[in-house]
């Protein structure tokens, strides 16, 4: 594969030719630091949280003194299955790659070996099928140092998991050829990527020191390279790369993709060690050391950093990137709880008032710490300072460019402006909670009960609903935690968790409701109930989907009662629902075709009356990577043609104590709304993400699903039947009914689709897809902020009752709508 540079950004030269990004002035060459205090500084393993999610001084053992660690899931009985792969009894979910060959002695080199493992099986490989949901592997790495000579390539479905007591080094070797040491999506020939980059789900790579230091500096050379889409992470990575000075390495490549969400990154060296392009992610503790630039945004429509750490490097966030007609790239982006020490330029953007489109290159930034920074905020075309740096210490409370809005109108902005109004019920030392999925690394495997031990098939036949209550029940009795082994669990009664259960699946295991205890939508049930109403307690869940078979219009997917200590927030980390679109479910293209020609609705394809429902007596809930999508496509077909899946409504949180934290998720697909936020308070929600049902208004709104007034949005009062017009009707991204201290940092709310059609959503369209998008109530908000929202397909953005405060086309970006902030207050 031949590879070039653009802008300093190396990639594959089929891919270059199809990109438009002007060159831009080299960083300054600057001589990096060495690695001498690498083991003892570097060690993400050993980063630890308290109870408060703060995180904790960590271990100084360097990686060599523990590679004789242990870790549970190595030792553990793996007896998960993928109940529907064509040889459900042979496929292996789990490998252990020293089981294929591989040595981790530093020495051999493990390319072929590692490779054996993740394609064993008939697996979806790059270039081989468009998607699949029932070639989902687990591929585990022991502690070692494995060296590799060529890309490691990763397949559909696929999570790599290192041991995180002693994280496996990933070293290229000298002469190691290809396009990132682990290749997520490996180009084609001709350019192409090898899957959809935004149909690309259900994937991970966590605990691993990806190492590029022994490739010359010189030289290009990637960590990783990532385009990816919703359900897929990056947790617990340490990147190694030439400190030299000219370095080309890069430690993380993203170039496409519809994400997302990753955390806990650490990077050492670089020429870049992030470059960043897709249409929206959520990013949490990232840490860069010595680069000479630390985030390259080459383009998105919106992003939210969180929790990010600049030390040493020449720039911190560098945004600033324009066509070759002089246009923003980069929608926008949100940059709070962070810090930048002993960095020349924080910031380095090119929007200014008469940037094209009218909102590019919008920029929120929120309570950043600046120690020993040359220039804060650098309007990079002339490297005029628009927020000068300092030799001390100084915090960025709140600045903005872009559009504000209140109920009163627009401001266009590049200024200091009131910081957000934080409730301390969400804060950890001042900034927001946050708490990385729990790997239970200090655990022996004794500490888990394998619920196919007890008695679950998981084999998407048998009603696993007894077996599976049995385990939960007594594992939070005895202190266990509840191993859910790969496959596919069918239920057709409610599983209850109690309060203090701990549950981890195997490669996304499949709770799967089926029969009709479910399909009642008069007497909507829940398919998982995580404890009763007035229950305190703590649970863990992570690792895992839920889904339905067939008809189930009163599936309740997840209902969550538990109320949760405030020290101790409950947790859900990679936990989604599923609903339609894969083998097993009864709601495919077979049985559920689009048909943008019939007005007919099929009973058959009501599946699912809520995704998940917070309910008034739960409390202290912590949500991250979480997606909760009703399938608009049949992922097994080779066409990936399109379905029609009817589900009633996506995420309701009717907490009155609230303290929610939404981080990473995102709710597609659902009838009425995606996200509503009904008689609640203390809600943080980091780069939310929606895409309104592609069959609508055929039908709208109003249908399937017949309205449930106590909790609904009223589509009769916001779309008068006689005056409405035919869009009207359509799906809320977000709705907001007498709730207070609602803070949203960044949301991607979409529309694309009229009746399958993509014309509404095409740049210049006459007729948009959809009416509204984000609704809350005058009367009895409060506090109710938005930074970074952006619609695509909608008219009007945001509505006040039935008043309309916004419009798309005063506010185009990129490709969404943008405004950088909105405060309801007047």
């Amino acid at each position: 594969m031949r590879f070039t540079s653009i802008a300093g950004l190396v990639f594959p030269l089929a891919l270059a030719e199809k990109l438009v990004i002007p060159a831009v002035e080299e960083a300054v060459s600057l001589q990096l630091a060495e690695f001498s205090e690498y083991y003892a500084d570097a060690d993400v393993a050993n980063k630890t949280f308290d109870s408060s999610g703060t995180l904790s001084s960590h271990d100084a053992r360097s990686i060599e003194e523990r590679q004789s660690s242990s870790y549970w899931y190595e030792t553990i009985a793996h007896q998960g299955i993928s109940a529907f792969n064509d040889d459900p009894t042979t496929y292996k979910v789990y490998r252990n790659v020293k089981d294929y060959g591989a040595k981790g002695d530093g020495k051999t080199d493990d390319t072929i070996a590692i490779q054996s493992a993740i394609g064993n099986g008939g697996r979806c490989a790059p270039g081989t099928c468009a998607s699949t949901s029932t070639t989902n592997a687990v591929v585990y790495f022991p502690a070692g140092t494995y060296l590799v000579s060529s890309s490691i390539v990763s397949y559909y479905a696929t999570i790599l998991v290192g041991n995180p007591n002693s994280l496996p080094i990933l070293k290229a070797t000298a002469t190691f050829n290809g396009f990132g040491v682990i290749d997520g999506a490996q180009y084609q020939p001709g350019g192409a990527l090898p899957w959809g980059a935004t149909n690309i789900f259900w994937r991970q790579i966590k605990n691993f020191v990806i190492d590029t230091t022994a490739i010359p500096a010189a030289n290009a050379a990637t960590g990783i390279h990532w385009p990816t889409s919703q359900a897929t992470s990056l947790q617990n990575i340490v990147f190694r790369l030439a400190s030299d000075a000219g370095t080309q390495h890069q430690g993380l490549f993203i170039e496409d993709g519809s994400g997302g969400f990753m955390n806990d990154l650490i990077f050492y060296g670089g020429k870049y060690g992030a470059v960043f392009g897709n249409q929206q992610f959520t990013v949490r503790n990232l840490t860069f050391y010595d680069a000479v630039t630390a985030i390259s945004q080459i383009w998105n429509w919106g992003w939210t950093f969180q929790g990010i750490s600049v030390n040493n490097c020449t720039v911190g966030l560098d945004m600033a990137t324009r066509d070759e007609d002089n246009k923003e790239v980069v929608g926008s982006a949100i940059f709070f709880d962070s810090s930048f020490t002993d960095t020349e330029i924080a910031f380095n953007i090119s929007r200014n008032a008469n940037s094209l489109p009218r909102t590019g290159g919008s920029l929120a930034i929120e309570n950043v710490s600046l120690n020993n920074v040359g220039t804060a905020v650098q309007y990079g075309p002339t490297q005029a300072a628009l927020v000068a740096g300092t030799t001390a210490s100084s915090t960025i409370t709140s600045w903005i460019s872009g559009q504000v809005y209140h109920p009163n109108g627009p401001k266009k902005v590049a200024t200091t402006q009131t910081p957000f109004t934080r409730p301390a019920s969400l804060l950890s030392n001042g900034k927001y909670y946050q708490r990385s999925k729990p790997s239970y690394a200090d655990l022996p495997s004794s500490s888990f009960s394998s619920v196919r031990a007890g008695g679950a098939k998981g084999d998407g036949k048998t009603d696993d609903t007894a077996a599976l209550q049995k385990v939960i029940t007594a594992a939070a009795v005895s202190g266990k935690l509840v191993y859910f082994d790969a496959g596919t669990y069918i239920i057709t009664s409610t599983l209850f968790i109690p309060a203090k259960s701990k549950i981890v699946g195997e490669g996304y295991p499949v709770i799967m409701s089926s029969g009709s205890v479910f399909n009642n939508v008069s007497s909507p049930k829940p398919v998982v109930q995580v404890g009763n109403s007035g229950e305190s307690g703590v649970v863990e869940w992570s690792d895992m989907m839920v889904s339905t078979k067939g008809a189930q219009a009163g599936a309740i997917l997840i209902q969550w009662n538990l109320a949760s200590p405030s020290g101790s927030p409950s947790g859900m980390w990679d936990v989604h629902t599923r609903i339609g679109g894969t083998k097993g479910s009864g709601l495919t293209y077979a049985e559920c075709p689009a048909a943008p020609s019939s007005t007919i609705i099929n009973n058959n394809c009501r599946s699912g009356n809520t995704a998940m429902h917070i309910t008034t007596s739960a409390s202290n809930l912590y949500l991250e990577n979480v997606w909760l999508w009703t399938a608009d496509h049949d992922v097994d077909d080779p066409q990936l043609r399109q379905i029609t899946v009817y589900t009633g409504r996506g995420l309701l949180v009717e907490s009155k104590v609230g303290n929610i934290w939404l981080v990473g998720t995102s709710v597609e697909h659902h009838v009425r709304y995606q996200y509503r936020f009904l008689n609640t308070q203390n809600i943080y929600a980091g780069q939310i993400q929606t895409e309104t049902p592609y069959y609508q208004p055929n039908p709208s709104a109003r249908s399937p699903f017949p309205l449930i007034t106590s909790t609904d949005p009223n589509f009769d009062v916001s779309c008068p039947r006689a005056t409405a017009a035919s869009n009207c009707a359509e799906a809320w991204g977000l709705a907001v009914q007498a709730s207070k201290n609602v803070l949203i940092y960044g949301a991607g709310l979409y529309s694309f689709f009229s009746n399958y059609s993509t014309s509404c959503s095409d740049a210049g369209a006459s007729t948009l897809c959809q009416q509204g998008m984000v609704l809350y109530d005058a009367a009895n908000t409060t506090n109710f902020r938005i930074y970074g929202l952006n619609t695509v397909g909608t008219y009007g953005m945001i509505y006040r009752d039935t008043v309309r405060l916004a419009t798309y086309d005063y506010n185009i970006n990129v490709y969404p709508s943008s405004i950088i902030m909105f405060d309801n207050a007047v």
